[in-house]
């Protein structure tokens, strides 16, 4: 069952149990305040007769005591000529009872008995009490039993009784009405319940299109089209939105994993190919027959050494990049950094020994780093600075801020605008021609830098040198570094 259609149903389960508490109560109402007025008027109605008819019934014959016996009731228009008597034929039905219940009067003399009164009206009918009785006489009556005491006795009984047959036609009617209009007003409250239901939930079906069109598509470029106000469903498709921009930002970056991936293994590919190959011809050469000599010999071992040498260099290189790669969350702590520096500069001096390198860092600056990944990265920048500087070497840092920012500056040939966005990327040479290693270490580097929350860049301008700057966040208190 679709959300439209079970919003519909609600809204008209709710719609329909309000509109019948609603018609109960008016139909309650109504029926009590009808019967309120018929005993109202009935009330009325037994006072003016018993003004105007019951002393004449008392005095006429003044012998009859309680138990008054006659033939034939004695006729009202003999009695009184009052208006109120004159016009009883048009509104109520009235009996003048003795104290057993007998008939003694009635309109014209029409009546052979009174009305029906039940035990227990006849009860309190004794007790002096008036009493309200329902009855059927080929149509419902609402009877008023008054009872006439004479000398704290019940000396007679004034029934004034009105047909119930009005009061429940209209009753009737009004049920009827209720019943239609509540049928009427549910149909009418269906349609625009759906009507509006369907405009509701229009831009929720615009999502479901949308979302199965992007499965079908795979294109997460696409964006829900709302332009309704900021409420639910407007939250709704801003967050869809979001989602699909946060799907494509994963989409992109998975692709463009993938295709790192394949240029990582045709890279590795073709580094590999050429010792393997260079190795493969070497052994066949040693398996020559006839023999070569011991001179040829030795020069192919030598260069096999070499080829498996480099080989290896690039199988190291490879291991560490693949660290780099999976080490996420580092375990960060302050580190003293002029303390470190002076090691790299030290272990770099091993590497080239007729190269300066000076070294300006303020004593207490530290940074929140790990202690080894931090200088396997420096080595890599200086090793690759001593490789491409004329010059000496400058390594550099201050506090800015809350970061310290390290820069490794060189002053060899620089780098092109081209160059510079590839630089990062693995198995990138921008000098191909110098045959100095695999293009692995800044791309080792900069995937260390950033598993310490770090940045890493590069400026460089052409025939002056080159500066690689890092930015990490600088140890909340100095001078306390390892």
């Amino acid at each position: 069952m679709s959300i439209r259609v079970r919003f519909t149903l609600v809204y008209n389960l709710i719609l329909l149990a309000t509109l019948t508490v609603f018609s109960v109560a008016l139909y309650n109402i109504q029926a009590i305040n009808t019967l309120r007025t018929l005993k109202s008027a009935l009330t009325k109605s037994s006072d003016e007769v018993a003004i105007n008819l019951i002393p004449l019934v008392l005095l006429y014959p003044p012998s009859l005591g309680p138990n008054l016996q006659e033939s034939d009731p004695r006729l009202f228009e003999n009695l009184s000529n009052a208006l109120e008597i004159k016009s009883l034929r048009e509104r109520e039905i009235v009996r003048v009872l003795d104290a057993s219940g007998n008939l003694v009067a009635a309109p014209f003399g029409l009546a052979d008995e009174g009305l029906p009164i039940s035990k227990e009206g006849m009860e309190q009918l004794q007790n002096g009490n008036a009493w309200w009785e329902t009855t059927n006489v080929g149509v419902n009556l609402l009877v008023l039993n008054r009872p006439i005491i004479v000398d704290n006795q019940l000396y007679m009984i004034l029934q004034v009784a009105r047909p119930l047959t009005e009061r429940e036609q209209s009753l009737h009617a009004l049920r009827n009405t209720l019943i239609a209009a509540d049928l009427v007003v549910l149909v009418l409250a269906s349609i625009i319940g759906w009507v509006l239901s369907g405009y509701v939930l229009r831009p929720i079906k615009r999502i479901t299109q949308t979302a199965q069109q992007i499965g079908n598509e795979q294109d997460f470029s696409r964006r829900v089209d709302y332009n309704g106000p900021n409420d639910e469903v407007g939250q709704l498709a801003k967050t869809f939105n979001t989602m699909l921009e946060q799907l494509e930002e994963a989409y992109q970056k998975v692709s463009g994993a993938l295709e790192m991936q394949r240029d990582f293994l045709a890279d590795v590919s073709h580094e590999l190919r050429t010792p393997l190959t260079t190795l493969r011809g070497n052994l066949g050469l040693l398996r020559h027959e006839p023999p070569i000599s011991e001179d040829e010999a030795a020069d192919i071992l030598n260069d096999m050494v070499d080829e498996t040498d480099r080989m290896i260099r690039l199988v190291n290189e490879l291991l560490e990049q693949a660290r780099a790669d999976s080490t996420k969350n580092m375990l960060l702590e302050p580190v003293n950094l002029k303390v470190l520096l002076q090691d790299v500069v030290r272990q770099a001096k091993l590497l080239s020994e007729d190269r300066q390198i000076s070294l300006d860092v303020p004593d207490d600056l530290s940074v929140m780093a790990t202690r080894d990944a931090l200088k396997q990265v420096m080595l890599i920048l200086v090793d690759n600075a001593i490789k491409h500087s004329q010059r000496d070497i400058v390594l550099e840092a201050q506090r800015v801020e809350d970061e310290v920012e390290i820069r490794v500056i060189d002053y060899g040939k620089g780098l092109s605008p081209e160059e510079l966005t590839h630089v990062f990327e693995r198995f990138y040479r921008a000098d191909r021609l110098s045959g100095n290693g695999f293009g692995l270490g800044l791309s080792i580097a900069k995937g260390l830098v950033e598993n310490m929350n770090g940045r890493i860049s590069m400026t460089s301008i052409v025939g002056v040198g080159t500066t690689v700057t890092l930015r990490l966040k600088a140890a909340e208190r100095l001078g306390e570094a390892a």
